[in-house]
């Protein structure tokens, strides 16, 4: 099987090793012609442009976009049609809003076009690795993807979530709730580090992960960030976000649903931006540690 990748980012990038090692084909396009040149280095074939990557690829086409949420995904859409047949498909795996995935469904839908949306979560490592996928769209276009699905995620790793729209729904949840989960971790570290006790915030990281009621990933990624800086004393305490925690609380409120912990913790962000904390550079380093998200270093 041969697929057309648009976005050759930290995700996109090993999603395409991903596929290549799982024995597909991949034809690339990125605005980058350096991550289209590290990209051919791996075995992917790559296009100067987006015609010619629909050129390049068979009919029936699948098309991954792995782009920034927004105006970049339907200013990619409009340049696909023009070179689109009918029945080909556009799997949008990037944080879009799901009510945007909704309207692309409809909107291609009447153009003879298939849509999945497919929120992708593990990070870049999951997306080499093996990644968690949750997909939504007409249920006949996401089994003819399914095996695809399942062979670049991990064992029971693929939902098929329901109608067009729910996949990047679930996944935005999947986020918001994420925002949570790394605040309170952070904000007990933060009480650990305020302490007038000397700590190893590394081997408490370490202890509550193995047998606890707090272990996780999360905390993995906590203990891996102290091996790299005792106290994170190289990074600001500034937690950037992506917006999924803002749509998640915003969707609460539509739906009269009380979400004071993912309300709070996008608070946080935002406060994280005025002035450093402790508890901003916990959130700082897991969302390095887990998505390769850029940090902002101490001059």
């Amino acid at each position: 099987m041969n697929i057309a990748l648009i976005g050759l980012g930290k995700m996109g990038y090993n999603l395409a090793l991903n596929m290549l090692d799982k024995g597909y084909e991949v034809n690339a396009f990125d605005i980058l012609t350096e991550n289209i040149e590290r990209a051919q280095t791996k075995g992917v074939k790559g296009a100067k442009s987006i015609k010619e990557l629909i050129d390049m690829t068979p009919k029936k086409r699948t098309i991954f976009l792995l782009l920034p949420a927004g105006r970049t995904v339907d200013d990619t859409i409009e340049e696909l049609i023009d070179f689109l047949d009918e029945g080909d498909i556009i799997i949008d795996s990037g944080n879009s809003h799901y009510k945007d995935s909704m309207r692309r469904y409809k909107y291609l839908k009447q153009r003879g076009i298939e849509f999945l949306d497919c929120g992708i979560s593990g990070g870049p490592k999951g997306a080499l690795n093996g990644a968690c996928l949750m997909v939504g769209g007409e249920e006949e276009v996401f089994k003819y993807c399914e095996k695809l699905f399942k062979d670049i995620s991990v064992e029971e790793g693929v939902l098929y979530t329901g109608k067009p729209g729910t996949g990047h729904f679930v996944k935005m949840v999947h986020n918001g709730i994420e925002y949570g989960m790394m605040q309170s971790i952070a904000e007990g570290f933060e009480v650990l580090y305020k302490s007038d006790f000397d700590l190893d915030y590394e081997k408490i990281a370490h202890v509550y992960n193995h047998g606890s009621v707090v272990r996780s990933w999360l905390m993995e990624l906590v203990e891996s960030a102290f091996s790299k800086d005792k106290e994170l004393d190289s990074i600001k305490g500034i937690m950037h976000s992506s917006g999924e925690g803002k749509w998640t609380v915003e969707t609460a409120l539509d739906l009269g649903v009380p979400a004071p912990v993912i309300a709070l913790s996008v608070f946080m962000r935002y406060r994280s931006l005025e002035d450093d904390t402790f508890s901003g550079k916990i959130v700082a380093a897991l969302r390095n540690e887990f998505g390769g998200h850029e940090v902002e270093l101490k001059e």
